[in-house]
């Protein structure tokens, strides 16, 4: 990773109100899940080629003008 790829990380925080525990902890997921910091964990768990990460991202690429199209039919 270079100086340019540094990402500037901000803590993730959710208030536990009266509503409990469980319902913070849904709402912690949730958040994590808007800010891509699962997708991240996940993509960064396992080395991945070049050469296969291009091709991955050419297909989610695809999948996403896919559903694009199909959204506007």
């Amino acid at each position: 990773m270079t100086i340019s790829e540094a990402v500037q990380c901000k803590a993730v925080e959710v208030q536990v109100g009266e509503k409990g525990v469980e319902r913070a902890v849904k709402h912690l997921k949730r958040k994590m899940a808007s800010e891509g910091i699962l997708r991240e964990l996940k993509r960064r768990r396992h080395y991945m080629k070049p050469s296969v990460r291009k091709r991955k991202k050419q297909a989610e690429a695809a999948r996403r003008r896919r559903k694009r199209v199909k959204q506007f039919r």
